[in-house]
């Protein structure tokens, strides 16, 4: 993953990476409520680069920020596609983006930031999608169809008309490695992940995003491939395990600045950090996106997130599901 973005925090504001501000080129509908966002440099420049699993936050009205994958092909810097399921219970970022941006308008935008690349030495690459969550999954077999791996993917859906991007997928995927799976909303019915997933291929790596029931049948078969070849993202976070005590208290210090901010049981560092008026950039609140991961120098981290890597949480944390074990947490800000 890349390094943290530098956190701005009131008037001990850090350097921070400009946020970019971008036209809404086109908006396409492309299956039952989800819409492709097309954006372009208003001025025709090119966009910063990006790989392909990699992501952006978008600033939409009331000061909403959601983190969206870019789905294009990450060679053509000429615009940018957001593939946006519309969340009926959703937090209200994609409602917004559904019904109140229109073509031509502009909007903030970070640049990009990937937490579920690829590894480009996999012999073979499986590709497993369910839903919306074809997004970072389809920009994936862009690099790999350039790049002339071997590859498949299987895209698992309720019906034909549940399919994001299915003309760019057929005309960019030989059909032989294309596999689409309908379940008709029974459970059962679509793909058997189990047997899917029961050899793994020598060389081989896993990537898989889309709804919880996918991620958690993804994860119950790949158990047995080998370290460090299963990778996923989530869109949401799991359901929680319940915890045998409450949370205790804590303190955080920031290093740089010599400030010691306290942290109450039902508290975020988040929160306590805007409490003590110190603003901190953040997406998803869920320890999905690593808009506030940051470097930390003393403590025992509570990780709670479902992006960083186990070498990650030797001396990163997110901010906004993070928690201390220890009386004091020291981080690098």
């Amino acid at each position: 993953m890349n390094a943290p973005v530098p956190l701005g925090l009131g008037e001990f504001e850090a350097d921070t990476i400009p946020l970019l501000r971008l036209r809404v080129q086109a908006i396409r509908l492309q299956a039952d409520g989800i819409h492709a966002f097309e954006l372009v440099d208003p001025d025709g420049a090119k966009l910063p680069p990006a790989t392909a699993g990699a992501h952006v936050d978008v600033h939409l009205p009331d000061g909403l920020v959601r983190s969206y994958s870019l789905s294009g092909d990450p060679a053509d810097c000429t615009f940018w596609t957001l593939g946006v399921l519309r969340e009926v219970n959703g937090r209200g970022g994609s409602k917004a983006m559904h019904d109140s941006l229109r073509v031509g308008e502009l909007l903030t935008v970070s640049r990009p930031r990937n937490a579920f690349a690829m590894v480009p030495s996999a012999a073979h690459t499986v590709l497993l999608a369910g839903g919306i969550g074809i997004t970072p999954i389809k920009a994936m077999a862009h690099t790999l169809t350039a790049e002339g791996k071997s590859f498949e993917l299987h895209y698992c859906a309720r019906t034909p008309r549940n399919v994001a991007f299915i003309r760019e997928l057929r005309a960019l995927v030989p059909p032989d490695r294309l596999h689409f799976h309908f379940d008709n909303g029974v459970p059962g019915q679509g793909l058997n992940i189990t047997n899917l997933l029961k050899q793994q291929p020598a060389g081989a790596h896993l990537y898989y995003c889309g709804p919880s029931g996918l991620m958690k049948a993804c994860d119950q078969a790949s158990t047995h491939w080998a370290p460090g070849s299963v990778h996923f993202e989530h869109f949401k976070p799991p359901e929680p395990a319940p915890k045998a005590a409450p949370d205790a208290s804590f303190k955080v210090r920031l290093a740089r600045r010599g400030i010691t901010v306290p942290v109450l049981p039902d508290q975020t560092i988040v929160r306590a950090l805007e409490l003590a008026g110190f603003r901190v950039p953040t997406s998803c609140l869920s320890g999905l996106c690593a808009s506030c991961k940051v470097e930390y120098l003393e403590g025992d981290v509570e990780h709670n997130d479902y992006i960083l890597s186990d070498e990650e949480k030797t001396h990163c944390l997110t901010l906004c599901v993070s928690r201390a074990r220890s009386p004091l947490l020291v981080l690098d800000l």
